[in-house]
């Protein structure tokens, strides 16, 4: 994903702001290039790691991103920024929150009966829904 590494707003000249023209929201910085890049491929993992593949974000190419640098940034530099995002999900621990539901008597009772977790299966019926609507 394509990144502007930008150091003309401030007064240290090794010390980079990172934005990602494609992802609302998601900034990173460093001193120097290579903590800016590091900490940057970090700030993508975090904003898309749990995105799904058909619903991730087509970047913009760098070219014509450097052409809109040109005039807003000059001093900026454009760099593609490479991220393991199922590294970053594998490294990335979900909040877990507690939710108390309703359900039939019955059904509790058979459910029991199958062994079937209930969080699990709840989580699981809840990104199904979320990923098709």
């Amino acid at each position: 994903m394509p990144a502007v590494f930008d150091n003309s707003d401030n007064g240290e000249k090794e010390y980079y702001s990172v934005e990602f023209p494609d992802l609302d929201g998601v900034f990173s910085e460093g001193h120097g290039l290579a903590e800016s890049m590091m900490n940057a491929s970090e700030a993508l993992g975090l904003a898309l790691y749990n995105v799904p593949d058909n619903k991730l974000p087509h970047p913009t190419s760098i070219k014509k991103i450097q052409e809109i640098c040109r005039t807003n940034y000059p001093n900026a530099k454009v760099y593609p920024v490479a991220v393991d995002l199922d590294k970053t999900a594998e490294e990335v621990v979900p909040v877990m929150v507690k939710k108390n539901t309703r359900i039939p008597g019955k059904l509790a009772k058979q459910a029991e009966k199958a062994g079937i977790n209930f969080s699990k299966t709840l989580t699981e019926a809840l990104e199904e829904k979320l990923v098709h609507n």
